[in-house]
């Protein structure tokens, strides 16, 4: 079976132009180093970043009101810390580059960690040669051509789709592993009007590209390089640039709470469960035809918005509060409404919040927090915590439609632009009392609907570890 490969698609928040070196100002950041061949320089960092999903169908550029209303759709009868935190990459500032060494020192802050074992592309588009954005894939290991031709088809189709007619890449990894993805690269994006300026291969501090045959420029054995203290490097950290040594130390920063946290985030959620169930008793035995659902929905819509609130003004939850929330998440019209408040101004606050209820919720709790917190790194600019955040989504419940649909819109190339609002609180309210009407109307009786969905929007205790 074909596995096919995605990439974190990040946009930059500065501009990134690509220039030649030779025609670089005299005594600009351009000029630290001579490139070989066909190499440009960068100016600006900036990018996409990769994914593990299996999916490489190239999506149109959907707006996020057509995914938020199909997630909506498709989730309406379903149930309903202070470790370090991402955070927004910061406007770095223009650096141009003008060599492989410099090429190799802007990757990792392109990307915000470490690459390894990866194959990471920079789309460069016309006229001015500004990076659009940059993908990081898994290197196929072992070695499969079929999967190398894939990470090239993917890549391809990805620049293609936003109309970027150049590129750089770098292979990290050893030869065997780097080289047939490299050439499959080679292949496939001169048939799609994509130019590869650079493409080079680094390990163990020294680098080889494939597009120079000069051996006294680019020797058998490899060239040395030592970014640490190159100036784009510099540049970078000036700016105050995070770099974390790998993608794995970004999954840890979403990584479930343990400890006195994990406990502490058990006995919570067994206590808000118990109240979401006290709820729904509480309206069974009144006879009234308001649904369990809408009344936990509204505990847990002044919940959401309580929690955001804190959120921007700079505080956090304890355990009590961050159980109940991630509870009433099941409701996909209290999800629905917490996705609807995620104005990018607020962004720094929103990855905060859902940074932390991704990392406290207990199993079966974890998809919704997990989903927002990928739509909130995505609407950042951040492809690798989106898509860190989305594996956690579904590895607690791998057919969470909104997660499924972050992850196709990613893994097809939807820069971070497209991550607008489709709906304001107000209107996602009124799409579910529509849709609730609706299906009160296909029952036959007013109360049917309301009964008929209870149970799903009940809360359970399986889901609980420990």
């Amino acid at each position: 079976m074909t596995h096919h490969p995605s990439a974190d698609v990040c946009s930059p928040h500065p501009s990134a132009d690509v220039c030649s070196p030779r025609t670089a100002p005299e005594g600009s950041a351009a000029a630290v180093g001579e490139a070989h061949g066909t190499q440009r320089t960068v100016q600006g960092a900036a990018a996409a970043k990769p994914q593990r999903g299996p999916d490489t169908k190239h999506a149109k550029h959907t707006k996020g009101a057509v995914t938020q209303d199909a997630a909506r759709k498709h989730d309406a009868g379903r149930e309903p810390a202070a470790a370090r935190r991402p955070s927004p990459q910061p406007p770095a500032p223009p650096v141009r580059i003008g060599s492989p060494d410099a090429l190799l020192a802007v990757v990792p802050a392109l990307l915000g960690f470490e690459p390894g074992n990866s194959m990471v592309v920079i789309g460069v588009e016309s006229p001015r040669a500004q990076v659009r954005l940059t993908l990081r894939y898994d290197l196929p290991d072992p070695p499969d051509a079929e999967l190398s031709a894939a990470v090239a088809r993917h890549a391809v189709s990805v620049l293609a789709a936003q109309h970027i007619d150049s590129a750089a890449a770098v292979g990290y990894g050893a030869e065997h592993l780097v080289s047939p993805v490299a050439a499959a690269l080679r292949e496939r994006a001169p048939l799609a009007g994509i130019a590869v300026m650079e493409l080079l291969r680094a390990e163990g501090q020294r680098y080889w590209s494939y597009l120079c045959a000069d051996p006294g420029c680019c020797p058998p054995e490899g060239t040395p390089f030592d970014i640490a203290d190159h100036p784009v490097a510099r540049a970078m950290a000036d700016a105050g640039a995070r770099i974390l040594a790998s993608r794995d130390e970004l999954a840890a920063m979403i990584a479930p709470a343990d400890g006195e946290v994990g406990e502490a985030m058990r006995r919570a959620t067994r206590q808000a469960e118990e109240r979401a169930a006290r709820l729904v008793a509480r309206v069974a035995r009144s006879g009234r035809r308001a649904s369990a659902r809408r009344l936990i929905a509204a505990a847990g819509l002044e919940a959401v918005a309580e929690v955001i609130g804190r959120y921007r003004a700079g505080e956090q939850v304890g355990p009590e509060a961050a159980a109940w929330l991630t509870v009433v998440l099941r409701d996909p019209r209290v999800r629905d409404d917490a996705w609807a408040r995620m104005q990018p101004e607020h962004r720094a606050a929103h990855l905060r919040l859902w940074t932390d209820l991704t990392r406290m919720a207990r199993p079966g709790y974890v998809a919704a927090p997990a989903s927002l917190l990928a739509f909130v790194a995505w609407q950042s600019g951040n492809g690798a915590l989106a898509n860190v955040a989305l594996d956690r989504a579904l590895a607690d419940d791998a057919r969470y439609s909104m997660a499924r649909l972050l992850r196709q819109a990613i893994d097809s190339g939807v820069p971070p632009s497209m991550a607008r609002l489709p709906m304001t609180p107000e209107e996602v309210a009124a799409s579910y009392d529509d849709l609730e009407a609706d299906e009160a109307g296909e029952a036959g009786e007013p109360g049917e609907a309301d009964e008929a969905g209870e149970a799903d929007a009940a809360p359970h205790a399986g889901g609980l570890d420990g």
